[in-house]
């Protein structure tokens, strides 16, 4: 069993800051790329930022220079930093990891989701 789980996210004005952090814990072998999505209500989920093993990361247009992504592979933590957050930054977020197990099982995994609100 492979488990992630998000912190809570939170209320937070526009031009604030909030940082999101999503522990894996279980039976891993490795932990590939992992990943933060979101989704706003009544659109897709889409993709905001993913680091990958080696630390190489990858933005949405949407959020570069204002997010941050990085990972502690010795606590197997993914962190996404949140700065100059507007109001279309409001969604449920969600961490996704590529994990191979023990049994040398890989499969994406995801978190339960957090909400982050931004207000005006």
């Amino acid at each position: 069993q492979v488990q992630l789980v998000e912190s809570r996210g939170g209320l937070v004005q526009a031009g604030g800051s909030l940082r999101l952090s999503c522990a894996a814990s279980g039976n891993i072998f490795r932990i590939n790329d992992m990943g933060w999505y979101r989704q706003a209500p009544g659109k897709q989920r889409e993709l905001v930022a993913a680091i990958t093993s080696g630390g190489g990361t990858d933005y949405a247009d949407s959020v570069k220079g204002r997010f941050t992504i990085s990972r502690d592979n010795a606590k197997n933590t993914v962190y996404l930093q949140m700065n100059s957050l507007k109001p279309e930054d409001t969604a449920v977020y969600y961490c996704n990891a590529r994990i191979t197990t023990t049994r040398i099982l890989t499969s994406d995994y995801w978190g339960q989701g957090t909400q982050v609100t931004v207000s005006s």
